[in-house]
């Protein structure tokens, strides 16, 4: 770690459970989601921890593990995730574990279909490459929508994502409790103090449980392996996207993968697979990452 850090960051692993996905720290949630959903839920006063890891309905269908899965008291659920670099079909993903709080809500026997909402919310740190162009907007609120009518079809199913480098705004434009958190997502890890426009009380709270110096030996450890996680797998999405430029790639190595490009590309994918690998990276995180397969890392 850099020797000026002070606060944890919050896009390592433990850095997001610890500030969003913990009992003690539930306030610290409720308050960032009823600022991003306060029109549509109305007050959230109370949130339930639900198990991440959500199984299939067979033997044969493929798991989810969400970063952090609660619901509200009228059964509403949440999704919240932290999506630290580009993933292959991330929208895909990301409607597919919508899926799972969806189907969860059958019961058996008489049933009306009446469903309770779910929210999906992603912070990413990183930019949607069909939106890369457009700074003004960061912040997308995805819904059915009729588009002869252009309303809302169906308002129980919301995707919100917020495109956290686009956020640039400093200390001096913030105006809003949301500009607010959406800086402290941002520059957390960088600050020495709280700023002075953050004298909310849960931002106080914030910064005392983001503060290194009151971490436990074993926290503090637990910290540092999570932080040099998230950097190395920083490296390799920019060496692997560095190497695809220089061979003129010009959509970057993950797309060329997932279009079929040429067997170059998945050469050039398995030996950055075979680094990951090296570096403790699950399988499943380095197919969705580089766009492989499970059956390419094993011929």
């Amino acid at each position: 770690m850099r020797i000026k850090d002070k606060y944890i960051s919050p896009f390592t692993d433990f850095g997001f459970k610890k500030l969003f996905g913990t009992e003690p720290n539930k306030d610290i949630l409720m308050d960032f989601l009823n600022e991003l959903l306060k029109k549509e839920t109305g007050k959230i006063v109370d949130l339930t921890y639900l198990s991440p890891e959500q199984l299939g309905r067979s033997i044969d269908t493929r798991k989810a593990v969400f970063d952090i899965y609660c619901e509200n008291k009228k059964g509403e659920k949440f999704i919240v995730e932290l999506q630290k670099a580009k993933k292959n079909y991330f929208k895909d993903r990301s409607v597919y574990y919508s899926t799972f709080p969806i189907q969860q809500q059958a019961k058996q026997g008489k049933w009306d279909f009446r469903l309770n909402a779910v929210y999906t919310v992603g912070i990413l740190d990183f930019v949607f490459a069909e939106d890369k162009n457009d700074e003004a907007v960061f912040h997308h609120e995805v819904k059915l929508i009729d588009r002869n009518t252009q309303k809302v079809f169906y308002d129980k199913l919301t995707y919100i994502y917020l495109e956290m480098p686009k956020f640039r705004k400093t200390e001096e434009e913030l105006k809003t409790h949301f500009d607010n958190w959406l800086y402290v997502l941002r520059n957390l890890e960088d600050l020495t103090k709280r700023p002075a426009k953050l004298q909310e009380k849960i931002f106080a709270k914030l910064f005392e449980q983001a503060e290194i110096a009151n971490y436990s030996a074993k926290e503090y450890q637990e910290y540092e392996q999570s932080l040099k996680e998230y950097r190395d797998l920083s490296n390799v999405i920019e060496t692997a996207f560095d190497e695809g430029k220089a061979e003129g790639k010009a959509e970057g190595l993950a797309k060329g993968l997932a279009e079929g490009k040429a067997e170059g590309e998945k050469r050039k994918a398995l030996e950055t697979a075979y680094k990951m690998r090296e570096k403790g990276f699950s399988a499943e995180e380095i197919c969705e990452l580089t766009g492989l397969r499970l059956d390419d890392m094993q011929e």
